[in-house]
């Protein structure tokens, strides 16, 4: 296993064993990494247009002769005999990534206390059983899925195709009824089978259970889905999941292709542990950029911030006022008279921050005629430097807002809260810009 932080600029020396297979991983920016060529990757965010920081073009890795080099990704990757476990930065020495799973939980709303935080890719895959819940809610939002099936029935309801060869083997002597096939609507299908089988496995898990019982809409989501399949067949799981090895290509219920592979990687567990499809790259990775900001927009959305919803196309701000075209900025998070950008970028002090950076908050500023402005970054240590400075021109404030998020602590209950005490002092800061 090789461990290494996100974001690791000075790169790390591997052996010589792992180049080639390290090169197969990094060889392809993490938009290409699409669903059919890598079934056994799961990628957050799903579908990048969703961050504006053009996290697609990205590579997971790179690889310069024999040093490792990672940019803002986070997480679980693996291809044949070599394994990479890229923990946050911000990690504690004795592995515990309490960061990391502290805004997973937030993001993805759990709250569960009870899971192994250790280094390895045994956390990882484990929480993607605490996933599920919100991936499910989110599908069954869109309506139960459904597609057409072919049935075979034997009544004398008889409508589609009459099938003669079965009619013969079952009907006679003629006993009033015919067999016939018909092609139908069809709750009970090999997705649904395949939820179905991921909810058994998580009733049935040691210690990951309860969570299908933490709140009514779980409840009856998973009372939906075991109601809409009465073929279900504990020993059919292998059968199930080579049906779904196939991404589902649905317009609509586009919340259900990522539930379905959600459920690949859950039911797979064991054989991507031991790696029985060791050609297969595979893995759970999450974009600490994006994360760092749907984290952020937990507790900034209670205090008035609006957040721009890039997928969407919600919340932007129009750059001309003649309508002609589609220019539109989407700022982070912004309201009245302040506007802000989310960073997981190593600032320290302000010669950190790119040029590019400033003038795009500067343009932010503009637009919405705001006199306040920051930077939100995750630090280790309290800033020592000037974190506040005054434009000339018209005016106006740009901040440097460092969040601590490192501390050392004996459990996660206690870093949860001292991460509670650093968001209020955050949102003290940002508040003390406007007065």
């Amino acid at each position: 296993m090789i461990h290494i932080s996100d974001n690791c600029v000075k790169g790390k020396e591997v052996a010589e064993e792992h180049i080639c297979n390290l090169q197969k991983i990094a060889e392809k920016p993490i938009s290409e990494l699409n669903l059919d060529d890598y079934p056994n990757l799961l990628i957050f965010p799903s579908c990048f247009d969703e961050c504006g920081d053009m996290i697609g073009k990205e590579h997971i890795l790179e690889v310069k002769e024999r040093m490792l080099f990672t940019s803002n990704v986070m997480g679980f990757i693996g291809y044949q005999n070599t394994k990479i476990r890229i923990h946050s930065r911000f990690a504690q020495q004795d592995g515990n990534d309490y960061f990391l799973h502290y805004m997973l939980q937030r993001v993805f709303a759990v709250n569960l206390f009870d899971l192994k935080y250790n280094a390895d890719e045994e956390s990882l895959f484990d929480f993607l059983i605490y996933l599920f819940p919100a991936f499910l809610k989110r599908a069954i939002c869109q309506g139960v899925y459904k597609e057409y099936q072919t049935r075979q029935y034997n009544n004398s309801n008889v409508k589609g195709r009459v099938e003669v060869g079965r009619h013969i083997q079952q009907n006679i002597p003629f006993i009033g009824k015919a067999a016939f096939s018909v092609r139908e609507y069809a709750y009970d299908n090999h997705v649904n089978q395949l939820i179905r089988h991921t909810i058994e496995y998580i009733a049935q898990h040691s210690y990951c259970g309860s969570i299908l019982q933490n709140d009514d809409s779980i409840k009856d989501a998973v009372a939906k889905i075991r109601g809409i399949t009465p073929t279900y067949n504990q020993k059919e799981r292998r059968i199930v999941v080579s049906q779904n090895l196939r991404p589902l290509n649905h317009p609509y219920y586009y919340e259900y292709r990522n539930l379905q592979r959600l459920c690949m990687q859950i039911l797979r567990h064991e054989e991507l542990k031991y790696g029985y499809d060791d050609q297969e790259i595979y893995g759970v990775l999450f974009d600490g950029a994006w994360l760092w900001e749907e984290y952020l927009n937990t507790f900034f959305k209670d205090e008035g911030f609006k957040h721009p919803q890039n997928k969407k196309g919600a919340g932007g701000l129009r750059m001309f006022r003649d309508n002609i075209g589609y220019e539109t900025v989407m700022p982070d998070f912004y309201k009245q008279n302040v506007v802000l950008d989310a960073k997981y970028k190593g600032y320290k002090e302000w010669s950190d921050v790119g040029r590019e950076d400033r003038f795009q908050l500067l343009a932010y500023m503009y637009l919405l005629h705001a006199d306040y402005s920051g930077f939100v970054v995750p630090i280790s240590n309290p800033f020592s430097i000037q974190t506040v400075r005054n434009f000339n021109g018209y005016g106006g404030t740009m901040a440097l807002l460092g969040m601590n998020v490192a501390y050392l602590c004996t459990s996660f209950n206690e870093y949860v809260s001292c991460m509670t005490k650093e968001e209020k002092l955050l949102v003290e800061q940002i508040k003390q810009l406007n007065e």
